[in-house]
């Protein structure tokens, strides 16, 4: 096996497993399989495309490459504004969707359509804005540089796994060491008992919608920035990032992003020994075979 299939897996990986870190988060809280996060990731890389685009137009420096990057300083801002509008975004479609459906006591399949519903609206309206056209941050070509061992990688796919690690890390620490990661933990186990000792379980909630957005809008940026932008993004990468999330332990950050690094390596492993047509299939036997023989997961707990 070519050892480079190693780190493209690592790679594609560490955006699988930013958006299986939201997912895991949503339904730990919401209690339902939030079919329209993939779309999330679209609009979250289309928004920096926006703010990224408003800032190369304005300050034409800060679309000068980053020393070995592929960018300028216009993607990280456009990233960190692109997380606010897409947790913006996310509140907006609770405020007038799912928040109706839980006010109404809504059965979980009921939410689980409600969210394809809301996925298909919003790629549509991706692709009617934008066109199916691919879009790019940059058309900068970057080479890749020798980490020994056959393995080659360029700047930038090295600053996304730093990236995803530095993010996975905050998240852990903001659920274990803060007060509202103790809410959020509480409500993950038993919402009427949270309500009942005092906690804000609508906070919670909101909290949750604007960290699992954020974070699925730099997944999307990142693949925006290595691969490139398309209305249809969020969708390929649905299944990948179900299975991830199932794999690593509904709730567990750290097992999310493990498991989206497993599904990635699966991915590109599958690619070398049975060829790229059977890529998509991996992340659906992976899926199955968790629900069949351990569907806690890595770090879940049996129930």
């Amino acid at each position: 096996m070519n050892p480079q299939a190693l780190m493209d897996g690592l790679v594609a990986g560490s955006m699988i497993g930013l958006g299986a870190v939201g997912i895991t988060l949503t339904y730990s809280i919401l209690r339902f399989a939030n079919f329209a996060h993939g779309e999330l990731i679209s609009s979250g890389a289309y928004f920096a495309l926006l703010v990224a685009s408003a800032l190369g137009a304005l300050f034409g420096g800060m679309s000068t490459p980053i020393g070995p990057f592929s960018f300028g300083w216009a993607v990280p801002v456009a990233a960190v504004v692109a997380f606010a509008l897409n947790g913006a975004l996310a509140l907006l479609i609770d405020w007038l969707l799912f928040g109706r459906l839980r006010r109404q006591s809504a059965t979980i399949i009921i939410m689980v359509m409600a969210s394809f519903g809301a996925a298909l609206t919003l790629r549509s309206l991706l692709e009617f804005i934008f066109t199916s056209s691919p879009a790019y941050y940059s058309r900068s070509l970057q080479i890749a540089n020798s980490l020994g061992g056959g393995i080659r990688a360029t700047p930038d796919q090295l600053l996304s796994l730093l990236v995803a690690a530095i993010l996975v890390v905050a998240i852990h620490i903001l659920l274990t060491r803060t007060a509202i990661g103790r809410s959020m933990r509480a409500v993950s186990e038993n919402p009427q008992l949270a309500g009942v000792v005092g906690i804000e379980v609508r906070q919670v909630i909101r909290v949750v919608w604007l960290l699992g957005a954020g974070l699925a809008a730099v997944a999307g940026v990142t693949a925006g920035v290595l691969v490139q932008i398309r209305p249809q993004m969020g969708f390929d990468l649905l299944l990948p990032l179900f299975a991830a999330a199932i794999l690593g332990g509904i709730g567990s950050v750290p097992g999310a992003m493990l498991a989206g690094l497993i599904v990635g390596l699966s991915e590109a492993i599958a690619v070398q020994l049975v060829g790229a047509e059977w890529r998509a299939a991996i992340a659906f036997v992976i899926l199955v075979a968790v629900l069949l023989f351990r569907p806690q997961g890595l770090f879940g707990r049996a129930e």
